[in-house]
């Protein structure tokens, strides 16, 4: 809680003292957030394309329209499919009736061979047509295994559940596995955000995915809509050389598609927590020729330049090294004082020393 003062910093008439609001250095944990440009991108987008090539007999969809996975999306005339497949249904059949017919056959031979009324080259031509004919027949049945496969060809479902694009094709139209893609699908529902982040916190980020779920917030650029929460799911194997930044994804629940693929949102993050930081509100950080500083202003209420580092800068609060907590520091006036000045607090609007309060 910062005490915050009036804004009269003039030198008090006949004192001799500055005019000052001042702060006390509070210590606290604080999450060291990062911010970034996100692009929102589908979880995939799946292009319908026909297996055969056949026409169009009716289309089950419409432009837009949200599909769950194994809807049907079109159909496609497969009278060829069901001719070849009962071309080798019957291949089977007749393929069935000679292997029978040689078997029975192969059996008289066998046994006019052991009455020696044969050669054994004949019984092993009857044993080789029984053999062929079996593997013939073993041919046919993955003949109508694949005429079967043709013809469920003609049904195309969904794939995936998303939410369709336009369709390129109408009943009648002819249509071939290399042509153009039927329709698209694209899943929006979790949907995924992609941003890049600085090199340096690559480190961090990677120990914090490590420990668990990292939470990740995106903000729509629309008034009155609240943050969407989600999670850190990705981090690229490279650093771009060209940039130094590393590319991540977040994926977010969207049932009621508030974000939409190729919008930009703002996306943050908190992947490391400065514990036991010490803080000032950000004004009381001074920049001076070699180094920054703050004013501390001592028991007798003189002021001495302290140098300090500086190693966050968010919400209007300054994460700094080099003071201890509780420390007494000139927030505003500052550009009034030099080193070894007398300060005082300025009176507040109304008469009153103490003013409003600041938040940490």
């Amino acid at each position: 809680m910062w005490i915050w003062r009036a804004q009269d910093t003039a030198p008090s008439k006949g004192t001799g003292e500055v005019r000052i609001v001042s702060a006390l250095a509070m210590q606290a944990d604080v999450p060291a957030r990062l911010t970034a440009n996100g692009t929102v991108t589908a979880l995939q987008t799946i292009e319908v394309r026909p297996q055969i090539s056949a026409t169009v007999k009716a289309v089950h969809i419409k432009e837009g329209q949200s599909v769950r996975k194994g809807d049907r999306l079109f159909t496609l005339d497969t009278r060829t499919e069901d001719a070849n497949l009962s071309k080798a249904g019957a291949q089977v059949v007749k393929n069935s009736a000679d292997l029978a017919n040689a078997e029975r056959n192969l059996e008289r031979q066998r046994e006019l061979f052991r009455q020696e009324y044969i050669s054994r080259a004949e019984l092993e031509t009857a044993q080789n047509q029984v053999d062929m004919l079996r593997g013939q027949i073993a041919i046919d049945h993955a003949s109508v295994e694949a005429s079967r496969v043709a013809r469920s060809f003609g049904e195309i479902a969904a794939p995936i559940a998303g939410r369709t694009g336009a369709i390129a094709v109408y009943p009648g139209s002819l249509v071939h596995p290399d042509s153009t893609a039927l329709v698209s699908i694209t899943q929006i529902d979790p949907v995924n955000v992609s941003f890049t982040l600085p090199e340096r916190e690559l480190a961090d980020l990677q120990q914090a995915f490590a420990q668990g779920e990292v939470p990740v917030a995106a903000k729509l650029d629309l008034p009155g809509q609240p943050d969407l929460e989600g999670r850190l799911v990705f981090i690229d194997n490279a650093v771009d050389t060209a940039s130094g930044t590393i590319r991540v994804k977040a994926e977010f629940p969207n049932p009621d598609n508030r974000l939409w693929p190729g919008m930009f949102v703002t996306v943050t993050l908190a992947p490391r927590t400065l514990t036991g930081a010490l803080t000032v509100p950000v004004q009381a950080v001074q920049t001076g020729p070699e180094h920054k500083f703050v004013y501390l202003i001592g028991a007798d209420r003189k002021v001495s330049s302290l140098p300090v580092t500086v190693r966050l800068i968010q919400d209007g609060i300054a994460v700094i090294d080099g003071i201890a907590p509780g420390a007494h520091v000139v927030v505003e006036g500052a550009q009034n004082l030099r080193p070894g000045d007398t300060v005082a607090e300025s009176e507040g609007k109304g008469g009153t020393k103490s003013g409003g309060t600041g938040k940490q």
